[in-house]
């Protein structure tokens, strides 16, 4: 469009272009905005950060109080739902062309509601009087070639060394963190941590939530994997403690199902609780896949019945999909999925599932149907 219209309209076709193209991705992660004719929308790398308006509401739903301020606030999606619960917000962002964008767009969305700054968002954090009920971060996560950056200490700004200055001027801080967080090394870097949340829309993590709360008691952090969007029982707290404690029985042979615990939960890290708070046994020490007889009601995964164990699979594959679609997933198998999926010419489609892990009598790979 760029190339066919450049020079022969009377517009921004640049700004047009890339309003059209950011707007098509709001469509999705931000549906309500989509449908206001009135809101303007950054570059594309703006979009990919942003919290989509499911995650924003969610984390809206733990906080209110007085004042807030959101110390990196980009597109303000964040600001904006967090803000629906003060009674008044601070937005700050020091790139100028999408702090004019957010600007506009939160001003029309929440008149007078928010104040705005544009610049270092520390450096006004420092030099203010104020101290707010709730001080919300979402730490730049690209570098200066573009890399995506996932420890908190190489993202903007740096959480660690500037935690007791944000501690400090708020009573509550929620920082959003990479889906690729080194949870334990961050807990080991940062103090005062009670809750992470580890948050996924249908099964896929989108956010690390790490919450300090002024004046709480001195506790174990309390861990809890979250999935929107699912059709059972969408929580599952715990702590490292209890999982250091948890032993979970390894399957001598497979049971009637196949049970994947949601993505939430296994990024949280809660293999051994998992297992044993529902009865389960593991597959194999190192394979968070997990067997049963019975179907468990509101476990936060998805249970698969095994029809058969493949036994030949060039042979039984073809001969079982010859259209050559089936979901493929494994777990500490001898192939990926997309390796799995590429040797034997198999896409992913229909209700029929393979699932390969490695079993205490070495690999094995079930053709499953998916229950729930």
């Amino acid at each position: 469009m760029l190339l066919a219209y450049s020079g022969k309209v009377d517009f921004d076709l640049k700004f047009a272009v890339q309003q059209i193209q950011a707007k098509q991705k709001a469509k999705n992660k931000i549906p309500s905005w989509y449908a206001d004719p009135d809101l303007l929308f950054p570059v594309n790398l703006s979009m990919e950060q942003a919290s989509s308006g499911l995650t924003a509401k969610y984390k809206a739903g733990h906080f209110k109080g007085s004042k807030m301020i959101d110390l990196t606030g980009g597109l303000g999606v964040d600001a904006y739902f967090l803000g629906k619960n003060y009674e008044q917000a601070t937005y700050c962002e020091r790139d100028k062309n999408l702090f004019e964008i957010s600007k506009h767009n939160l001003s029309h969305l929440s008149p007078g509601k928010f104040d705005f700054y544009n610049g270092d968002s520390l450096d006004f954090l420092r030099n203010t009087s104020e101290k707010f009920d709730l001080i919300f971060v979402d730490p730049a996560r690209r570098g200066g070639h573009n890399q995506k950056l996932y420890r908190l200490e190489d993202c903007e700004p740096d959480i660690i060394q500037n935690w007791e200055l944000l501690r400090s001027k708020g009573v509550d801080v929620l920082v959003k963190a990479s889906p690729m967080l080194d949870i334990k090394a961050a807990l080991k870097s940062l103090n005062a941590i009670h809750k992470v949340i580890v948050l996924s829309v249908k099964n896929e993590v989108k956010e690390v939530l790490l919450f300090s709360e002024s004046g709480a008691k001195e506790v174990e952090t309390q861990i809890e994997a979250v999935d929107l969007k699912s059709n059972c029982n969408n929580e599952f707290s715990f702590t490292y403690s209890e999982e250091e404690k948890s032993f979970s029985q390894i399957a001598e042979k497979m049971g009637k199902y196949l049970i994947e615990p949601f993505s939430a939960i296994l990024k949280a890290g809660a293999f051994n609780t998992f297992a044993v708070r529902y009865g389960f046994q593991k597959v194999h020490p190192n394979s968070h896949l997990y067997t049963a007889d019975v179907l468990v009601e509101d476990c936060p995964g998805r249970f698969f019945e095994i029809i058969s164990e493949i036994q030949q699979p060039k042979k039984e594959i073809k001969s079982l999909f010859p259209e050559g679609k089936v979901n493929v997933i494994t777990r500490n198998y001898s192939l990926s999925a997309d390796a799995l999926k590429k040797k034997h010419k198999l896409k992913d489609g229909g209700d029929d599932f393979l699932l390969g892990a490695k079993t205490t009598n070495g690999f094995s790979l079930w053709y499953c149907n998916k229950i729930r």
